[in-house]
């Protein structure tokens, strides 16, 4: 696994319980507190030691925590300005889910990601696949925040495939956060 996912679980959990969570964590898992540099590349099974203690600590369901993930990670403005390049709107941003793992790899060409596909079976419907449980559960949750993002009403939840079902029940129900192309304060 890439260094950078475990980082950004580090980032997370940091920036949601505290410090003091993150070296209980790295403690059970035998990590140096300062954890893990976001350039290398780290054996799977420190990801999964990294989440399954996170989850123990927490008295939470991995899938929860790793929906927790992908919804703090659609609120980190670099990775949202990402997702928005996505479409004007939340359905269009749906659509092009499927180029997300490219659009990474442009800035992180060692990523390894897995391959997304979107199809739309009926109007509103939306199912979107992934092929690994652990990145499906962080895209459930980037996939609500980002609804949010857009002032969309949907309802995300896991297929009997087990792909994501989102079912998208109003478009304009709030108002969006604003998004602009260009950076805030750049002219």
């Amino acid at each position: 696994m890439h260094g950078l996912v475990n980082r950004s679980l580090q980032a997370f959990l940091i920036g949601t319980y505290g410090t003091a969570l993150w070296e209980a964590v790295a403690q059970d898992i035998d990590m140096d507190a300062s954890g893990v540099e976001a350039m290398l590349q780290y054996d799977d099974g420190v990801t999964d030691l990294l989440v399954s203690a996170a989850s123990r600590r927490l008295d939470k369901p991995r899938d929860s925590l790793l929906e927790d993930v992908g919804a703090y990670l659609a609120s980190r403005e670099a990775l949202r300005r990402l997702l928005r390049f996505g479409g004007r709107d939340y359905p269009d941003f749906l659509l092009t889910l499927d180029e997300l793992p490219d659009r990474i790899r442009l800035a992180i060409p060692d990523i390894d990601l897995p391959v997304i596909t979107v199809s739309e079976p009926g109007p509103s419907r939306f199912l979107v696949s992934c092929a690994m449980p652990f990145y499906r559960h962080v895209l459930a949750g980037l996939l609500r925040a980002m609804a949010d993002d857009y002032g969309a009403l949907a309802v995300i939840d896991t297929c009997e495939d087990g792909g994501l079902c989102v079912d998208l029940m109003d478009t304009q129900f709030a108002a969006g956060r604003r998004f602009d192309l260009a950076r805030p304060g750049v002219e």
